[in-house]
């Protein structure tokens, strides 16, 4: 989802080599935990200047029970992945996630509020910044960003429009909050980040707020479905293995400054990616 909108959004003057997932990437199944892979893809489609990092375990509830391959993922690939970096003089910029925090606060998550993440995904992450930041402290950067969709991949507009269709009405939570956000806006600030020579914590989400509710009853407002049913729960209504924070909103200040702008308000953004392709 963000790594095929990364590669759409190649800036002017530079080369990018997408990995991972066929078709759009140029190195396919290259495992970044992997030293001796990562070796090989410098020499053969290298060097890199730079390297964007979006790749994650993102099964949230899943990494419960498969803490030892979300560790793989989340925190030892950011660190082989740091490591190469440095012997090869390379600049890295990895996205992260809001569930590095509690949920606690009462305000937007600045970079510098304490992260204490209540899931084996958001711990995962969290060790995987800090693996980044700690290996390549002068050359790198991580972006924390939250609720994530866009046009290709799975996510929740998608989920929901389909859920919509097919029952005709929806339970939805409504005591989670956070700022949707799409890759169409989150893509070009990552590029940003990467060519900047800033280093450390950024966070990056759409401005604005709302809960799942929120967030699902303009989904249905702008694909026309208002006649569905829609009714709010709390989060105690449909139990997951993995605690959310309850309020992950992130302050995206600093990345404003960076860009000398702020990313779109999310219900704008819903309406610019309805404008690419309808779920």
């Amino acid at each position: 989802m963000l790594g095929s909108e990364l590669l759409r959004c190649v800036p002017q003057g530079w080369e990018a080599v997408g990995t991972d997932l066929a078709p759009q990437a140029t190195i396919a199944g290259l495992d970044l935990a992997d030293e001796a892979a990562l070796e090989r893809a410098w020499r053969e489609h290298g060097p890199f200047d730079a390297v964007l990092h979006c790749a994650a375990y993102t099964a949230v509830d899943k990494a419960e029970s498969e803490r030892e391959l979300a560790e793989r993922v989340n925190v030892v690939a950011s660190r082989t992945l740091a490591q190469t970096c440095a012997r090869h003089g390379a600049r890295m910029v990895a996205v992260s996630t809001d569930f590095v925090f509690d949920g606690a606060s009462t305000r937007p998550y600045v970079e510098s509020d304490e992260a204490r993440p209540l899931s084996v995904y958001g711990a995962t992450k969290l060790a995987g910044e800090r693996a980044l930041l700690e290996t390549l402290p002068g050359n790198s950067a991580v972006v924390r960003t939250q609720w994530l969709y866009g046009p290709r991949g799975k996510h929740f507009p998608r989920t929901i429009a389909a859920f919509a269709r097919e029952r005709g009405e929806l339970k939805v939570v409504d005591d989670q909050t956070g700022a949707p956000t799409t890759t169409l806006e989150l893509a070009p600030a990552l590029w940003d980040v990467l060519a900047s020579s800033e280093n450390g914590l950024f966070h990056a989400a759409c401005e604005g707020s709302c809960t799942w509710f929120g967030f699902t009853r303009a989904i249905l407002e702008e694909l026309g479905l208002t006649h569905v049913r829609l009714e709010p729960c709390t989060t105690d209504a449909f139990p997951r293995p993995a605690r959310r924070p309850a309020y992950s909103v992130l302050d995206s200040s600093r990345l404003a400054r960076l860009r000398g702008k702020r990313l779109t308000h999310w219900r704008d953004a819903l309406k610019a990616y309805l404008q690419v392709e309808t779920p």
